[in-house]
């Protein structure tokens, strides 16, 4: 393949056509989570308008804030195509540790969040090295790798009080609210931004796209595609220990069980946002909204005291019929 029919391939593979057809094509794609958003808040401004009350939208923002993050870290991995299932262990980690190095002085703040980062980099970098470097297959490793680091986490937290608690002044920060807004959602609104840049407007981004969307293309060209996939990885640990922080900023006193809502949720955040499963498309501002599907859904079932058992069924549906929006919407970008 010559560099010119390679490059034609990597455009192709991950639909940069500009204006036209394709492009139209993923933008509407995109495009479906926020209209199966506008959809359930007006559902919900018929049969519950609390929920959709200024002051209640603002207190499910965190949580949305939290799961955007962790997305964000899974929808960068899938983009490589791979699957992560060690969010809920790296963020139990990185609680911990943040936990059991800080010791609750706020003196030892900066070195508690950057112990805690580093040892989710180093569970990302494991993954990354088995999946890119020896091949093996993610879902296999990351699960295993999961398993790992919980129970060196069980034994990690045992050595700390029961009642350990983050500083006081993280603890502020993660509580407290500026301009009329969260800290933590500012802190991921940023986040989102950078992220989306970096993949959209870099020649790194563009060619971890390439990697995504047609690894043997992006490789006659010169990429590294070994680099990006295990990069993938690595990116995600950081995101997910970003999120651990900012949920025990907020909770004050995180248990083993912070990271258990991660698993399957970043993975139906990811794919309501319009990921491609298949590799190298995503838009971290499509997470976002889906982020904020997921939380405001669950939280109107809640307060309508729907059982758990329907919740699950609802929820689940209500994936389902995201994942057709996408799909409708899709097919009418190929119909323009």
């Amino acid at each position: 393949m010559t560099d010119a029919g390679a490059k034609s391939a990597i455009l192709s593979g991950v639909g940069r056509v500009g204006p036209g057809r394709a492009g139209l094509n993923i933008q509407m794609r995109f495009a479906a989570i926020w209209i199966a958003l506008a959809a359930l808040l007006v559902v919900c401004r018929l049969l519950l308008p609390q929920s959709v009350e200024l002051a209640t939208l603002l207190s499910i923002l965190p949580f949305a804030a939290f799961l955007t993050c962790a997305t964000m870290g899974q929808t960068i991995v899938i983009m490589s195509r791979g699957i992560d299932l060690s969010p809920p262990s790296i963020i139990a980690l990185s609680s911990t540790v943040l936990l059991g190095v800080s010791g609750g002085r706020d003196e030892r703040i900066w070195l508690a969040i950057a112990a805690a980062l580093l040892a989710a980099l180093a569970v990302g970098a494991v993954n990354g090295f088995f999946v890119a470097v020896l091949k093996l297959n993610a879902l296999i490793v990351t699960l295993s790798s999961g398993a790992i680091v919980t129970g060196l986490t069980l034994w990690y937290r045992q050595g700390l009080a029961a009642e350990s608690k983050v500083p006081a002044a993280l603890a502020d920060f993660g509580g407290a609210w500026i301009l009329g807004v969260p800290s933590s959602v500012w802190i991921v609104a940023i986040l989102t931004i950078v992220i989306h840049v970096l993949l959209k407007k870099t020649v790194v981004g563009r060619r971890f796209e390439s990697v995504g969307a047609n690894p043997r293309a992006a490789f006659a060209t010169g990429v590294k595609i070994v680099r990006y996939q295990a990069g993938s990885f690595v990116a995600a640990a950081l995101l997910y220990g970003v999120a651990a922080i900012l949920i025990s900023a907020f909770i004050r006193n995180p248990t083993l069980e912070v990271g258990a809502p991660y698993l399957l949720e970043p993975i139906a955040a990811a794919v309501l946002g319009g990921t491609a499963i298949s590799g190298g498309i995503g838009n971290m501002f499509a997470i976002a909204g889906a982020a904020i599907f997921l939380v405001q859904l669950d939280h109107s079932l809640k307060m309508l005291g729907v059982p758990t058992s329907y919740q699950l069924v609802i929820q689940g549906a209500a994936i389902a019929f995201g994942m057709w929006l996408s799909e409708a919407t899709r097919n009418i970008g190929r119909r323009f």
